[in-house]
């Protein structure tokens, strides 16, 4: 049986199950990505053996890659706050605290307990530190017009921390390559580190005002076809990321500033939330895609095998490092208690670290070092889309009827 057509008919069927089934699923402590991943698993060699694929780093790398700068876009579209300093604290406390702190940590334990060396070890925290804007954002995402800190502490981290890991990861391929720091350090610091992060700002400024400009020149003579003008969201997507991309910058971190400035620009909350749909949409037929492709590469028997390192590592990034480190990264905040540990607890690891795992094959991970740290990722990632698949339902209806209505605003905050 022609494995394309299954394929397309495995997708078409489960889209239409969780669509007509999506009021009983929402209620239930399942998040869509699990019962992808249950099908996916179902479908693969433990299963009917109906898709039976294994791609190659460069064909992973570039489905994880697409679903991710759609989803950290959509993630800037939702950012409808003012750009000051108050209004982005937490933001800056996920992305400046937390983000090193579970980098370092992981590598840590990478190093120490499993004994990578620094390269390896660095090179995992890049890939499991950053939290998953595209499977997050079903449990706990912001909307447009949502003002509480949790959601938009976890949109704006999930949006921007996928591009902030790109460094480290940069950093652990320059180590693989050369144990001598000496020899790249200088060069990883000007480049990976201080150029492409300013050039991922810029260039998301500059081609997303660039595109809004000439929309709105054109629409003074002749107004864009309604259906079409959602496309304008996805030329962007793809400008901005290419353009950024061709400069040496961070794809990634351009897409999500090219979302935020996008729906500032145009002044029209009707236009920024069509937008937002149809780049929701896409997202959503992607996240099917991958995490049905992840179900049918899980094997059983190198999961065995890299069993301990995997638990090792999962059970610190999940259930120790995110919620310590978001812990010390709000101290002296206002915000509560709870809240802080919610701010722990979702970290959820998923299609980033799958697009961050497949960069580093294509660009010289490999031997067992290479197939441990998969196994680990793909682990970590079974683990999170478990647990937090289960869990984040109640705990965020829990929070919402409990917690949100005593957490003082950003506004009160702020004075």
């Amino acid at each position: 049986m022609d494995t394309y057509f299954v394929s397309l008919f495995v997708i078409g069927f489960l889209l239409l199950l969780v669509t007509l089934g999506s009021g009983w699923i929402s209620r239930l402590p399942l998040s869509y990505a699990l019962i992808y991943l249950l099908v996916g698993i179902g479908l693969g060699e433990y299963g009917v053996q109906l898709i039976n694929l294994r791609p190659d780093a460069k064909f992973l790398e570039r489905i994880t890659e697409f679903v991710v700068i759609v989803s950290v876009f959509s993630c800037g579209l939702k950012m409808k706050r003012p750009l000051k300093l108050w209004a982005w604290n937490i933001t800056a406390r996920l992305i400046g605290f937390l983000m090193p702190i579970s980098i370092f940590a992981i590598a840590a334990a990478g190093h120490w307990i499993l004994g990578f060396g620094w390269g390896p070890a660095i090179l995992l925290g890049a890939i499991l530190a950053p939290t998953d804007p595209v499977l997050a954002s079903e449990v706990q995402m912001a909307h447009m017009e949502d003002k509480d800190e949790l959601r938009f502490g976890l949109t704006s981290e999930g949006g921007l921390n996928d591009a902030l890991a790109f460094p480290f990861v940069y950093f652990g391929l320059h180590a693989l390559k050369d144990n001598n720091w000496d020899n790249w350090l200088k060069q990883w610091v000007a480049i990976d580190l201080i150029w492409a992060i300013a050039a991922g700002i810029v260039m998301g400024i500059v081609v997303s005002k660039a595109v809004v400009w000439v929309d709105k020149q054109l629409q003074k003579y002749r107004p864009v076809d309604n259906l079409m003008e959602d496309f304008i969201a996805l030329s962007t997507i793809l400008l901005t990321y290419t353009l950024t991309e061709f400069v040496n910058g961070y794809g990634f971190l351009a897409v999500f500033v090219a979302g935020v400035v996008f729906q500032k620009t145009y002044h029209d909350p009707e236009k920024s939330l069509s937008q937002l749909e149809f780049t929701e949409r896409i997202e959503k037929l992607m996240e099917v895609a991958t995490i049905l492709l992840l179900g049918s590469l899980l094997r059983f028997q190198p999961m065995i095998t890299y069993a301990g390192d995997s638990l090792i590592i999962g059970v610190l990034v999940l259930l120790v490092i995110r919620p310590l480190g978001a812990w010390l990264s709000t101290l002296g905040g206002y915000w509560q208690p709870k809240t802080r540990w919610l701010f722990g607890w979702f970290g959820i690891r998923g299609v980033g670290s799958l697009y961050y795992l497949a960069y580093a094959f294509s660009h010289g991970l490999k031997d067992q070092t290479g197939e441990r740290l998969a196994w680990i990722t793909y682990t970590t990632i079974v683990i999170s889309v478990i647990i937090h698949g289960i869990s984040s339902t109640p705990l965020m209806n829990w929070y919402h009827d409990k917690v949100e209505p005593t957490q003082p605003s950003i506004v009160e905050s702020s004075k």
